[in-house]
């Protein structure tokens, strides 16, 4: 009896310490997480500067010259920059760097080329009517007679949109050999 007592008594001795040490390492483990988050800043403070970023400018502020201008360049090969020189403005050109600086910006910037274009017939030839509708009838699918009849006497309409100018052009090739007027917009 007595060695019975003894072995629940251990028994629930080892499984207290089993949750005990459990409960540990979830504290543990909790404070760890916590340390890892970082609390917000309120609103209209500065955030304090990150550690890391802290160290990384430090040893950049230590550089010489030569070794700033090496690091410049591997930055430029690992990023994949451009070799453009940043050329800062005097004092005397300081109230037209603005506009030169406008001006180098609008020739960089690329110019928006129109790739879709609307083909609109605004007139027909009444004498060319009927193979105009057979025309159209062959150029979409699933229209009839009637359909493409409606069509071509509802001029002024837009034959095709949102197509390349290439198939615009042809369009308007076909279409004006047999009497169509034809705008590409």
């Amino acid at each position: 009896m007595l060695k019975s007592t003894t072995m629940i008594n251990l028994i629930r001795i080892s499984s207290r310490s089993m949750r005990t040490s459990t409960i540990y390492r979830n504290v543990e483990a909790a404070t760890a997480s916590a340390e890892k988050l970082t609390i917000p800043v309120p609103e209209g403070t500065e955030k304090p500067a990150n550690p890391k970023l802290n160290s990384i400018v430090d040893q950049i502020a230590g550089l010489n010259l030569l070794e700033v201008s090496e690091l410049s360049s591997l930055l430029k090969k690992k990023l994949n920059l451009p070799d453009t020189a940043m050329m800062m403005p005097s004092m005397g050109n300081f109230a037209a760097a603005p506009a030169q600086a406008a001006a180098e910006e609008e020739e960089a910037a690329p110019k928006t080329v129109k790739s879709s274009f609307k083909v609109k017939m605004t007139k027909f030839d009444e004498k060319q009517k009927v193979a105009l509708i057979k025309e159209v009838k062959n150029l979409f699918d699933g229209m009839n007679l009637v359909q493409a009849k409606k069509f071509v006497e509802s001029v002024p309409t837009i034959v095709k949109e949102d197509v390349s100018k290439d198939e615009a052009e042809k369009l308007k090739e076909t279409l004006s050999k047999i009497g169509a007027t034809i705008e590409i917009e």
